[in-house]
């Protein structure tokens, strides 16, 4: 199953599970996952606590063996449902804690907040002195500070954490808060989904700043924002941006092209898309662990549990280093245990 919210015209993903079920008639069309056909269930999570809920309900009511590829900020409600019922959950978007907690969660990228982290490197990098962070007023946003403050605390670079709402046409007055005084070392961290970054652009360029650096992640700065406000003659031109992957003109996705273009059935699937990017990495990791269960079996939710708890890293075909699960494998932080 692949869930992923639509229809909210904030923090819509619909290309993650138009992709699984093209990575679904991909997979049948070649023999099916480890000779077994595949059924990928889909589901609009509708950016709620409600919806993830019941996402997570159909899953464990249609016996799925995985959750693969999916976004939601609301690992709290969902992860405990797929714990009890002993689903794993494979290469989520990393929006929540819990995905980067629960012993039945495999990330393969890290989350919002390394994007975020990464960001702020950037950003010392460049000379920043205060980082104003616009980030979504949500259980999700309130983490994003605390991986800001820690990428950037030992360069003594403060942080100006400025809420704001998910879904707005109006961010003007969060754009001039960003900017204040405009000073040389001022920078700006849009840490929205797409389309608020986007709505966020006009009055960041209306108010023309001389000096404020601006930055954001890959999934907010994606090639439709840069078309929309101008290309390289617009706001965006020397911005800043962190990803977790290979570009996207990389041969590494080459194989997530051929699938799209095959298989979408005409759904609109943007390659580019960090959250499509995510979702073919953990179909990847599927693949790749359910070639690994004694043909003679079927696929379980623990057989698949058991392969990915090994250790034994696997193999992304480059677009991420070989992943691994096990103990030793994980990287802790304070707000993130097993990440």
């Amino acid at each position: 199953m692949t869930w992923a919210p639509s229809g909210t015209g904030a923090a819509d993903r619909p290309g993650m599970t138009a992709l699984a079920e093209a990575v679904g008639r991909d997979l049948n069309a070649h023999g099916g996952l480890a000779g077994h056909q595949v059924r990928v269930l889909t589901c609009n999570e509708h950016d709620t606590t409600d919806g993830a809920t019941a996402c997570a309900d159909q899953a464990v009511s249609a016996h799925a063996v995985a959750v693969v590829g999916s976004a939601s900020q609301y690992g709290s409600n969902f992860m405990p449902i797929l714990e009890q019922a002993g689903i794993p959950f494979i290469g989520g978007y990393g929006l929540s804690a819990p995905e980067f907690s629960s012993p039945l969660s495999y990330p393969v990228n890290g989350g919002l907040p390394a994007l975020v982290a990464g960001s702020g490197r950037q950003l010392v990098e460049a000379g920043c002195k205060q980082v104003a962070l616009i980030r979504p007023d949500s259980r999700a946003g309130d983490a994003l500070v605390n991986y800001l403050d820690a990428a950037v605390k030992s360069n003594s670079v403060k942080i100006v954490d400025i809420k704001a709402p998910e879904k707005s046409n109006d961010y003007s007055s969060y754009a001039r808060r960003a900017i204040g005084d405009d000073k040389p070392g001022n920078c700006l961290l849009s840490a929205l989904g797409a389309e608020p970054t986007a709505n966020l652009l006009d009055p960041y360029r209306r108010a023309n700043p001389k000096n404020t650096q601006l930055a954001s992640v890959i999934g907010s700065f994606q090639q439709s924002v840069v078309d929309s406000t101008g290309g390289d003659a617009g706001p965006l031109h020397g911005a800043y941006a962190t990803g977790w992957f290979p570009v996207e003109s990389s041969a590494v996705w080459d194989d997530l092209r051929a699938t799209a273009r095959t298989y979408g059935n005409g759904a609109t699937i943007d390659v580019a898309d960090p959250g499509v990017q995510t979702t073919w990495v953990a179909y990847e990791v599927l693949r790749q662990a359910a070639g690994r269960i004694d043909p003679s079996k079927p696929i379980t939710a623990k057989a698949l549990q058991v392969v990915l708890d090994s250790g034994d890293p696997i193999d992304t075909a480059g677009t991420t280093p070989p992943l691994g699960w096990g103990v030793t494998n994980m990287l802790p932080s304070s707000d993130s245990p097993a990440w």
